[in-house]
């Protein structure tokens, strides 16, 4: 089926009331979410999951969706509002757009991040509808070889480039593909590190990892730093832009959305590397009296071009997790799991057997894009006041939320107990500065890159060297051992030429 027919059937899909009543609820969730400092899509989605057993997979994911756009937008007004960055795809927003704020515009430069965000917002869902379809084409002619060696480059890239530190990185790998392993070895029947519990026989719950990942570990560590004192939200003022407003952002948010998107489809993307690029090159091709403005009363230009970026990287994530089933952020794995929740096996084949499910999803993500301007200009009073909830109680209300959530799941005490004993080690790593989004990726992948490994060797007769010898197999592990070693290396050449 080709991107217009597919689009096509989508949109009378998705244009049913009950679908687009999950949009809404999703783009209205998503936005509050991404409103409040320190929570964000992964938690939110982690927390509905439970859902998946009695919502329909269409109607979740068109919620799911919603949620991960939504938060987009919403992490813009923390950041412009409060100068902090609820995620680090804000981080360079809040440069400009706080002092903008200061300087009684943050109306405009509210304006500029929501219709900054539509933009890039509906070139990533173009990007997803039709280069989609193109990298289907390209990964049926990858065997388990070829997908073994994705795999590992998807770990590498995640773990240890993402990050601060390679070490920290790969061990929150290793931790989320010891997760991975507890349960019942499918090809032998073996169980493996199950210590005598019967009920971890059937593994350990993704979503329960989640869930105690996300919303028990980031709560405790909230509550653990909380600090007493109300902060300062500044005032809105009034939204509308004004003609040399539109004329100044009109080129960053081109550029910002171009610049997000092939990050966002990457293995190694995220949005802090293009946010960061649309920033630099912003306050490169402004006018001179614009520059001015940088640093100092803030510069509308600054605040268009890495919103824009930030919200086509995080449209371009959906890409690899839909076309290859390889998700490249804690939501897209979040999301992955919920897929699997459903019996439903993201990747190549997913255009074809669930063919209507797809593109009834892009479809309502450019709904969802409509949906989300509406809301973010003439609710922006709205976003504010939800910033002056009292976070202690907040905190409180995601934690009965999160238990009742898991326990309903199962109806298992051992899942409890699991809930909070992996929530404190992801509290202590939130301390300590390991990556929390690598271990449910090793969770999830973990296991498929076990699949895939031993059907490449079954294939070769148990010949190793099957990873080396296919010609694309070799290049994707090679660009692995460049992502890891590169930096380094680079860095160990810079310091000899300056020495």
């Amino acid at each position: 089926m080709d991107a217009i027919a597919g689009l096509s059937m989508g949109f009378a899909n998705a244009l049913s009331l009950s679908n687009l009543g999950w949009a809404l609820l999703g783009c209205f969730l998503g936005t509050a979410i991404g409103v409040l400092p320190g929570l964000g899509p992964a938690l939110t989605i982690a927390l509905l999951l439970p859902i998946t057993f009695s919502v329909s997979a269409t109607g979740a994911f068109i919620l799911f969706c919603g949620i991960f756009y939504g938060a987009m937008y919403g992490g813009s007004t923390t950041s412009i509002l409060l100068n902090t960055p609820g995620e680090s795809g804000s981080i360079i927003t809040a440069l400009e757009g706080a002092k903008m704020a200061r300087n009684g515009r943050a109306g405009p430069a509210l304006a500029t991040s929501a219709i900054g965000s539509f933009v890039a917002g509906t070139v990533g869902t173009l990007g997803i509808a039709f280069l989609g379809p193109v990298i289907v084409e390209l990964a049926l002619k990858l065997g388990p070889a070829e997908y073994f060696s994705l795999m590992v480059l998807c770990f590498v890239t995640v773990s240890a480039v993402l990050g601060g530190s390679a070490l920290r990185g790969l061990t929150s790998l290793f931790f989320g593909l010891l997760l991975g392993l507890v349960g019942i070895d499918l090809q032998t029947g073996q169980p493996r590190l199950t210590f005598g519990v019967p009920e971890l026989l059937d593994g350990v719950n993704v979503v329960l990892v989640a869930v105690a990942l996300f919303a028990v570990g980031e709560t405790l560590y909230l509550a653990w730093r909380h600090v007493e004192g109300k902060a300062e939200v500044l005032p809105v003022g009034r939204i509308m832009m004004s003609r040399s407003d539109w004329k100044r952002s009109f080129w960053p948010w081109i550029r910002g959305a171009g610049l997000g998107f092939p990050f966002g489809v990457m293995p190694a993307g995220g949005t802090e590397m293009p946010t960061m690029l649309s920033y630099y090159a912003e306050r490169k091709l402004a006018p001179p009296e614009a520059q001015k403005e940088f640093g100092t009363t803030g510069a509308i230009e600054g605040v268009a071009g890495p919103e824009a970026a930030n919200n086509a990287a995080a449209a371009g994530v959906l890409v690899p997790m839909l076309t290859l089933g390889l998700p490249t952020s804690a939501t897209a794995a979040i999301m992955l799991s919920a897929f699997q929740s459903y019996g439903i096996q993201p990747g190549p084949m997913l255009f074809t057997t669930q063919g209507e499910l797809v593109w009834t999803l892009i479809a309502s993500l450019f709904i969802a894009n409509v949906m989300l301007v509406v809301l973010n200009l003439p609710l922006v009073g709205l976003w504010a006041r939800i910033l002056k909830i009292p976070q202690p109680q907040l905190y409180a209300g995601i934690l009965i939320f999160a238990t009742i959530g898991t326990y309903g799941i199962s109806n298992s005490v051992v899942d409890l107990v699991l809930l909070y004993g992996i929530g404190i080690i992801a509290m202590f790593m939130r301390r300590f500065d390991f990556p929390v989004a690598p271990v449910v990726i090793g969770m999830i992948l973990g296991p498929m890159a076990e699949q895939a490994m031993r059907q490449a060797l079954t294939i070769s007769q148990g010949d190793w060297s099957t990873f080396v010898t296919r010609p694309a197999s070799l290049v994707i592990l090679l660009v692995a051992v460049a992502a890891l070693l590169g930096p380094k290396l680079y860095g160990a050449w810079l310091r000899r030429m300056a020495g």
